[in-house]
């Protein structure tokens, strides 16, 4: 017998192939899936959302995020990168237990779902053997979240991923949670180390993300990469303000993509902002949060920063589509995730429009959505279908036992 969700009669906002208005809709639900979409799908044997006062739209996909560190929250807010990186990954990083980076990836998971964030992909860099690898991977698969875990190693190290580790942490994953290799990459590493890291992301079939600018290793580590033959589609870079235009040409040529987190890359100035040069250049684009050490942890903040930062060349809805199908595509999961096209997930987000912050934007619901909403306008979350937040309350039952491990990192790391 099929599990059916009917979302009755919203004002749907889907993504695809652009972002669209559709007014008095119905969404299905079937199994998981999305079955259908359309006005009066005449659905009698479904279970019944009354969306008639709702915004209903897909879930969000954050490109880019350190989960582990929630427990660090708003502590470099007021540092550069090099300051951040001796601070977070050597004073604090160091000292991680594997019940800390277990606490950090489920509230960090959880608190994606309450704002609406239906995929993350997880950069975990904070490994200090398989222990806390397991930790975080079973934090990511209980929060209910879909999650690209990123297996890799601090920056600090210099070191390649452990190949014994990463065929571990491939032997686990299942379900909602596929993996990345999380390479430290060639503008920060040596070459050897880079082509060991590529050489076991291709044995294993896996994707890879990584870090780039231009140096301090490698000034110009696109065409490094094309020298030495490892340009590769399935890489997603992340921020890159700092590459030249030639290099972004190389990174649209091969396929690849590039996971921009303007409000973090601004505060730690990283370099000028990246949404435009890449649109120019040819380059999938996804939108990510990077680390709640220095930003909000909400898409819609995120979104926002993007139109604040004065990307006059960005509509309301192409900032919309980074943070949903683009993010997707840039994860290579726009085959299943990013819009409500039948027979994706069913990965659904839905704002009360009767809010004081959203009244009145029927007008213009994808402006409103991005310039004036906040996750406490979120009634329900649906991942796959399941309700993982509803009436405005996440459903997560061991929701006051994670925030309690947190604290108890907190009060570990001040001691």
């Amino acid at each position: 017998m099929s599990q059916r969700l009917l979302l009755r009669g919203g004002l749907v906002i889907d993504t695809e192939p652009g972002p669209v208005v559709r007014r008095d809709t119905d969404v299905l639900i079937e199994d998981g899936r999305i079955a259908a979409v359309g006005r009066d799908l005449g659905v009698t044997d479904a279970e019944v959302i009354d969306a008639s006062d709702r915004i209903v739209l897909p879930g969000f996909v954050d490109t880019h995020r350190h989960l582990w560190e929630v427990a660090l929250r708003g502590t470099a807010v007021d540092v550069d990168l090099m300051t951040y990186l001796q601070r977070i990954l050597g004073e604090y990083g160091s000292r991680y237990r594997a019940e800390d980076v277990a606490a950090g990836n489920l509230v960090g998971a959880l608190e994606c779902l309450d704002a609406g964030i239906t995929t993350v992909q997880d950069y975990s860099h904070v490994q200090q053997g398989i222990e806390h690898a397991d930790a975080a991977l079973d934090a990511l698969m209980s929060s209910g979240i879909r999650a690209v875990y990123g297996y890799g190693q601090s920056p600090l190290t210099g070191a390649a991923v452990d190949p014994t580790g990463m065929r571990h942490v491939v032997g686990r994953a299942s379900g909602r949670i596929t993996v990345a290799l999380a390479a430290i990459g060639p503008a920060y590493s040596p070459l050897e180390v880079v082509r060991a890291d590529w050489e076991l992301a291709a044995s294993l079939g896996l994707p890879i993300v990584v870090h780039v600018g231009s140096g301090p290793v490698a000034y110009e580590p696109l065409a490094l990469l094309r020298d030495e033959g490892l340009l590769r589609p399935d890489v997603l870079y992340v921020h890159g303000n700092t590459l030249a235009d030639s290099e972004l040409k190389l990174i649209a040529e091969s396929g690849a993509s590039v996971s921009i987190t303007p409000a973090v890359e601004a505060r730690m100035e990283m370099g000028d902002p990246m949404a435009t040069r890449l649109r120019a250049a040819g380059v999938t684009t996804g939108l990510g949060i990077d680390v709640v050490t220095s930003a909000p942890g909400d898409m819609f903040s995120a979104m926002q920063s993007i139109l604040a930062l004065g990307y006059k060349s960005f509509t309301a809805a192409e900032v919309l589509q980074l943070a949903t199908l683009e993010g997707a595509r840039a994860l290579g999961l726009d085959d299943q995730i990013g819009s409500l096209r039948p027979g994706k997930q069913a990965d659904i987000i839905m704002l009360r429009a009767s809010d004081i912050n959203l009244i009145g934007g029927s007008q213009d619901p994808i402006g409103t959505v991005v310039t004036a909403a906040h996750p406490g306008n979120i009634d329900t979350v649906l991942v796959d279908g399941q309700p993982v937040k509803r009436d405005g309350r996440l459903l997560a039952p061991g929701l006051p036992a994670a925030l309690e491990a947190v604290r108890r990192t907190v009060d570990y790391l001040a001691a």
